[in-house]
This record gives C-alpha cells, sequence and structure tokens, in this order.
C-alpha cells in the first residue's frame, strides 16, 4: 500500500461557501452586510474559507447570497454574479427566498458540476489541514465526509473511529453510544446527496443526512483537532478571534506573515490618541485628538470623535456596539 500523500489524491477544485445567512446573533454588526463579510483584521471573513481552501488545491467556488447581496459587489467586486478572488472565479447563487444549507445547495447544482466538491461555512475562520478530510473521503464509497472536533460545546455528532462513519446526527436517530463530535463546518459532499433534496426547498443539509443515514448511505467523518478553529457567533467571539490573533508573531499558517496588521494603511489616527491592546483601526478610519481606545475593533471608514473614551467594543455603520468581554476578548 502507497504513503498517503496529498499530491496522490484526486483533486477536489469546487467548493461552496456559505454566503447567504442572516447574523442575527451577530446584529448590529450585520444589519448592512452578510455575516461572512464582517472584517476581521480588515479582512473580510469569507476570504479565509477562500484562502484556506486554496492552500488545499481548490480553485473555483461557488457562494449563496440573501441578505445586503449587493455588499458583495462591494467588498469582493461582484459583477453580473461573478467575481474573481486572488486568480480563482467565484459564481454567486442569489436566494431571493433563504434556502438554507441544503436547499442553498440544490439550487447551486449546475454550478457545482458532476465531481465531489467542499462545503465550507463562511463563518468560521479554520486553520488546519484538510488533507486527512480529503483522504478520508477519496475512495471511501461517503456520500459526505465531515470534518469534526472531538472538543467543544456543541458536540452532536455521533461518530465511530473504527469505521470512520457517522452513526447519528443531533440525536435524530438515537440509541448510539458512539463519542460525540462537533461539526466543523467543514465537509466534502457527492453530488448524489443533492437527488435527495427536492427543488425549491428550504431545508439544513443535517436532515438530508439523516435520511441518508437510516437509508444505510455511508456518511463519513473525519477527526481533525490540529490547527484553530473559531465559530464567529456573536460579538464576544469576533472580538476573542482579534484578541487571539493579535498575541501571536504568526497568526494564520496559510495567510503572509506580515498579516494581520493592526493598524491600516489610510487610517488618520491623531496623534495624541492612545490606542491600546488588541485594538483594530480599519482602511480610511480615522481616530480624534485625546481618544482612548481599549480593544476596540473600528470598521473601515468610520470615524471616532476626540476625546472618545471605548474599551471592548466594536464599530461600525456608524454605531458602537459594546462587548461583554474584557482582558482583549476573552469572556468575562
Amino acid at each position: 500500500m502507497r504513503e498517503w500523500h496529498p499530491t496522490f489524491r484526486k483533486m477536489i477544485t469546487t467548493a461552496f461557501v456559505l454566503g447567504a445567512g442572516l447574523g442575527t446573533r451577530l446584529r448590529p454588526l450585520t444589519d448592512q452586510r452578510p455575516k461572512p463579510l464582517v472584517p476581521i483584521f480588515d479582512k473580510p471573513l469569507i476570504t479565509f474559507a477562500f484562502d484556506h481552501l486554496m492552500a488545499s488545491g481548490v480553485r473555483r467556488f461557488v457562494v449563496n447570497t440573501h441578505h445586503c447581496a449587493e455588499a458583495y459587489a462591494d467588498l469582493l467586486g461582484m459583477k453580473n454574479q461573478e467575481a474573481i478572488y486572488r486568480g480563482c472565479p467565484i459564481q454567486f447563487s442569489h436566494e431571493p427566498v433563504l434556502l438554507e444549507t441544503g436547499g442553498g445547495i440544490k439550487k447551486a447544482a449546475s454550478l457545482l458540476g458532476e465531481e465531489p466538491f467542499v462545503v465550507y461555512n463562511g463563518d468560521v475562520l479554520a486553520d488546519f489541514s484538510l488533507d486527512s478530510l480529503f483522504q478520508a473521503h477519496e475512495g471511501s464509497g461517503n456520500l459526505a465526509t465531515l470534518a469534526l472536533r472531538s472538543v467543544g460545546t456543541e458536540r452532536r455528532i455521533q461518530w465511530d473511529p473504527q469505521s470512520g462513519l457517522i452513526t447519528d446526527m443531533r440525536g435524530l436517530i438515537g440509541g448510539r453510544s458512539e463519542p460525540a463530535c462537533l461539526f466543523s463546518g467543514i465537509s466534502i459532499i457527492s453530488p448524489a446527496v443533492l437527488d435527495h433534496i427536492p427543488d425549491g426547498a428550504v431545508v439544513s443539509i443535517i436532515p438530508i443526512l439523516v435520511e441518508l443515514l437510516r437509508s444505510g448511505a455511508r456518511i463519513g467523518g473525519v477527526v481533525i483537532d490540529g490547527g484553530d478553529w473559531f465559530d464567529i457567533g456573536n460579538v464576544n467571539s469576533y472580538m476573542e478571534v482579534h484578541s487571539i490573533i493579535a498575541s501571536r508573531q504568526h497568526a494564520i499558517s496559510y495567510l503572509p506573515k506580515t498579516w494581520p496588521v493592526s493598524i491600516q494603511n489610510g487610517a488618520s489616527i491623531d496623534p495624541t490618541a492612545e490606542i491600546l491592546g488588541s485594538t483594530v483601526v480599519g482602511q480610511g478610519a480615522s481616530v480624534g485628538g485625546r481618544a482612548r481606545l481599549e480593544n476596540v475593533i473600528v470598521w473601515p471608514g468610520e470615524n471616532v470623535d476626540a476625546g472618545c473614551q471605548l474599551k471592548n467594543a466594536v464599530i461600525s455603520n456608524g454605531n458602537v456596539t459594546q462587548s461583554s468581554c474584557s482582558n482583549g476578548g476573552e469572556p468575562a
């Protein structure tokens, strides 16, 4: 048996990146843009997914849109439902009615092709090798293979380490005793799964996979505990990821070592202002004289008035959103 090496596998070159969510738990940050476009050190969240996938050989993206879809034109240059990111084409699938994960994938079927593709939640920031996910799916006969984590509060996927197969999801089948894992939001899906999703259905992918499990289909999983995984679920976790990244010399393995930059090009900061902790000042933003910012995320183009005193907050869309975090983003 040959030794596994990523270059031996059949390349999966297409990914469906979920970009249509409402981001209700992250409001008011998501009032004027979809959650996958909130900036992390001025970099749109969804572009971390693109960079991560490109490091694993993906060269083509399909993104679904719904809430504030026009923001993709502003931040990614979308034109006629297409864009380019670092030389890779992006095709957009707009959903006038939010179709959830399964329905969104089904609607985009004509864009996804006839080969297996990656599905990647656009609101997670992950930094771990995807090689074992590709390896687990290749030649397995799995209709889907999910990247799992063995730790986390949302461990709702039962997984058999002997067979590598998932046996239950969210307790919907029941009676299973295998270890419970967290679903990372990253998976590989075979096109045959789409045959089980009705056209126009508003449905998550989870009940579709559960029905396939009940029918005896192979749904696999692989535990990947190395590296980092962040779910940008609310303002506290949004602040926390900035604090963690700011504390590291080389924050994300697939990004340049010069990233991140806390004070972006074009930002204007009065020399009498104090910038402390994991504060980020976005491109084109301004901070007035005698302002004091500690662990504050200032979005691009925002203005901080002279004398303003803020700690553990986000300035976005002309609003100040206070976080219940302290110590640079650690939950209080």
